[in-house]
Formats: C-alpha cells, structure tokens, sequence
C-alpha cells in the first residue's frame, strides 16, 4: 500500500508543529526517536542519525506495522505521536517482524510506558504533545485527558508555560471532551437496549439463541483448531481490559490503541479476549471507524487554522482599497 506524493512545500513564514516518531532500520529493534515538522525534515533527521548514506536514493518512510510507504505531508500529520517508521535505502524491501504484528497483546507494559516510568512523567509527555499540536486533544485517550484534567492548574501551567486562566480553560475543555464521549456511549448503549427489546418482541432473540446453540459444538471446535494453529498469548494489561469491560471502548482508546487493535489479526485477538470471530471483528470495525473520524477532525481542524492564518497575513495594500472605498462616504 503506498500514500501517494504530491508534498506541498510549506508556504512563507508558515510554521508547522513538531510531531515525535520513532525511527529503525530494517530488520533491527533499535529505535530513535525524533521530532519533525514534515516528511523532509524527517528523511534527513533519518538519514543523519541511522548514518544513511544519501546517495543510496530513494530513502523510503514506511510505517512500522503494516509497511505502508508514507509519501504525503497531509498523511503524515494525520499520524499519532510516537508513530513508529522504518527506514529504506536503496532497493531495501519492508519485511514485517517476526512477532507476527501481536507483540502487543502479550507484552505486559507497552513501549511508552518502558520510557516514561512514572505517572507525573506520563502527564507531563501528554501535556507536551498538547503543547506542540492542541488538536491532538481529539487522539488522546479517556484516560489520558482525565490524567491531565486531575493535574493541579499551577503544575499544567508551568508544563505548558501558559497562564493559569488559559490552563483552565484547557481543562474545562479536556472535561468537555471526556464528557461527549460518555455521552456517546450512553446513546449507544440506549439504542442497543431498544433495539434487543425489538428482537424480543418479534421473536427474533429466541430463534438466535437456538440457532447458537445448535452451532455450539461447531465453534468450539474451530475456537479449538485455532488454538491449536496459534501460540500462546497473554492478554495485555490496558487495551484488552478497556477491550473486555468498557461500553463502546472505542472512545475510551486513545488513535494510536485504536490503530493497534484495527489492524490485529482478529483470530489472535479473539484468543486472548476469549470472543468469538464475528464479535471481535465488529469491535475492530468500530475502532477503525472512530480511528477515522478522529482523524478527519484533526485534518479539518488544521486546515481550519491554515486559512485562519493566510487570512490574517494578507497584505495591508491588498484591504486599502475597501478602505478608499468607504472614505468618500
């Protein structure tokens, strides 16, 4: 899969916010991490750090997971913090790794976390990541924005270097966020109570209970065969937790776990949730889905303030004439 080119350079005086990412080699587990500001700055920060010798053209970014090649500076912006790239020089080919894309669902603490040890230290990331794109509220997580929302305004404050009025206005915001997504949930769980009383009222539930347990026998044995096919895993701590025990838990995940379980293999995702195939990947479908329209709200937002700012930049000579226009009047 390739995201097509077509970067637009960056207009005048413009000034784009810093993403972090995390960069490899192919084939190798060390990781750096970097900040940039488009795809450019970031094949040059690769090449400088992983010694790449530019000549070996082209030098290829492609997403860690799924091989992706990223050639698009909108799609670039769109990606979450801590997006993971390899780096290709050459005729160098991706090759995915050899935990088979699962290593989440059986690592028990996930790589931000081996980084940032601490709670007071995980705030303050997600205050950074604030600081250099405040759109990015959209991809946090629900318990991300409550951990930022608990932090004391003056400690925010001086994170952020803003005023306290601003700080709490931040949080006033970040509350509103995490409330329309209770809200949401809400809604959902109302219309999926309305829409099972229907199914009761016409009959339908029973018939599905029967139905499922003639084919009882059925899935335990393909639940059995694919334990057999599949090594053993250990559900991971957070995702498979919001996963099991959440209403929607789509809107509880942060973009990049979203991210995470939309592309899992969903065989080995309904091992270690102890779900069947047709439930796991309607979960799946439901995090890709929010995964989108989070994604897109970003996107509008930056456009939004892009022509905010070429607006605001127009030459004084260019509104003199409206002005001579009233004059007379």
């Amino acid at each position: 899969m390739e995201v097509a080119s077509g970067v637009p350079a960056p207009e005048p005086g413009e000034i784009r916010a810093l993403k972090q990412c995390l960069l490899r080699r192919n084939k190798s587990r060390e990781q750096h991490g970097v900040a940039a500001s488009c795809l450019e700055e970031l094949r040059d920060k690769a090449c400088d750090i992983l010694a790449i010798d530019k000549s070996l053209a082209p030098v290829t970014l492609v997403l860690a997971e799924d091989g992706t090649i990223v050639d698009d500076d909108d799609y670039f912006l769109c990606l979450p913090a801590n997006t993971k790239f390899v780096v290709l020089a050459g005729n160098e080919k991706w090759t995915h790794n050899s935990d088979g894309g699962t290593a989440w669902i059986t690592q028990e603490s996930f790589d931000r976390d081996e980084t940032d040890s601490g709670v007071g230290m995980k705030w303050k990331n997600v205050a950074r990541q604030l600081k250099e794109d405040l759109s990015s509220i959209i991809l946090l997580s629900e318990e991300e924005l409550q951990m930022l929302i608990d932090v004391p305004c003056s400690e925010l404050a001086q994170e952020l270097g803003q005023s306290h009025v601003a700080v709490q206005g931040l949080q006033n915001t970040l509350q509103q966020v995490l409330d329309q997504r209770e809200e949401a949930r809400q809604s959902r769980q109302l219309l999926e109570l309305y829409l099972r009383a229907l199914e009761k009222e016409g009959g339908i539930l029973s018939k599905q209970q029967e139905s499922r347990a003639d084919l009882g026998d059925e899935r335990d044995a393909v639940d059995t065969g694919i334990r057999e096919n599949s090594s053993k895993v250990t559900p991971a701590s957070q995702i498979l937790l919001a996963l099991k025990e959440k209403p929607a838990p789509e809107l509880s995940l942060s973009s990049q776990d979203l991210e995470l379980v939309a592309r899992e293999d969903p065989k080995a995702l309904a091992i270690a949730l102890n779900w069947d195939i047709k439930k796991t990947e309607a979960v799946q479908q439901a995090c890709d889905q929010e995964l989108s329209l989070r994604l897109q709200q970003v996107q509008s937002l930056r456009s939004l303030r892009s022509i905010s700012a070429r607006t605001s930049s127009l030459p004084g000579d260019m509104e003199n004439p409206k002005r001579t226009r009233r004059d007379p009047m």
